[in-house]
């Protein structure tokens, strides 16, 4: 599988990034028996749909899964409902989009849409169900609720290593704090793509996000093998927060940054 970081900006967009966007993809067998890639998309914040057609053309997007619904993970579903309704050689149809319960009325809301628009034409909304799998291609999508304000979700993504010799995992962990879900959506995972938003000794309210220090705890108690650390606000030094992280986690740490890649 293959990660690109579209955008990690925490809370809103930034500087050098728009806000929480990922693109994992992965090749697999067409249904006309050859070979193509399969992408999918995780969260889809603002600035991200911009972003996105530096890394594809958004027509090959098969799924968009929304680990919660905060405007800094959905607001471009506007822009990717635009797109998908009035591109210039027709409508595209629906493409399945993994999310809480409630996801019609909040993109419906971001975009100041009347009851009468149910995004049908271009979205078909599913449920986070844990304990069942979602498929798309050859990747298997599994959901993990963790702790958030508001109903909010751990993947935890398997598919065909980039060598083609074996299977991988990459775990998002959207929006949370310490909680065990975050911890089993990580268990043995390949890449661990986690929120850490908070600092210690800064900020001290609890139940909305992860620090440095438990990011690298929860990396630690999943014994996941690799460390990226995201949705860290412009206001925050990220290497404080990864030096923060090392001091709890001891495999490999990194930062996301917009437009980086790993294939696993």
């Amino acid at each position: 599988m293959k990660l690109s970081v579209v955008g990690c900006t925490g809370s809103m967009s930034g500087p050098e990034s728009p806000a929480s966007c990922y693109l994992l993809q992965a090749d697999g067998v067409g249904l006309d028996g050859g070979p193509r890639v399969f992408s999918v998309l995780l969260d889809i914040g603002p600035g991200g749909f911009g972003m996105l057609m530096n890394h594809l053309d958004p027509r090959e997007l098969d799924a968009v899964v929304l680990s919660h619904l905060h405007a800094d993970h959905v607001a471009d579903m506007i822009s990717f409902h635009v797109f998908r309704r009035w591109f210039p050689t027709g409508p595209l149809g629906p493409i399945d989009v993994l999310a809480p319960r409630g996801a019609v009325d909040r993109v419906r809301g971001v975009g100041g849409d009347g009851p009468e628009e149910d995004f049908s034409q271009d979205f078909t909304f599913r449920v986070h169900v844990p304990g069942t799998v979602m498929r798309v291609g050859p990747m298997t999508i599994e959901s993990f609720p963790v702790l958030h304000p508001v109903e909010a979700y751990a993947v935890r993504v398997t598919g065909p290593s980039a060598a083609g010799d074996g299977v991988v995992t990459v775990t998002y962990s959207g929006d949370t704090d310490a909680c065990d879900g975050v911890v089993e959506a990580a268990r043995d995972a390949d890449l661990f793509l986690c929120e850490a938003a908070f600092v210690e000794g800064r900020d001290t309210v609890r139940g909305i996000h992860l620090t440095g220090e438990r990011a690298g705890d929860a990396a630690t108690a999943a014994a996941a093998r690799h460390l990226v650390l995201t949705h860290i606000q412009p206001w925050t030094e990220p290497q404080e927060v990864a030096a923060a992280a090392a001091t709890r986690f001891s495999g490999g740490i990194e930062l996301a940054r917009g437009g980086a890649v790993w294939e696993l």
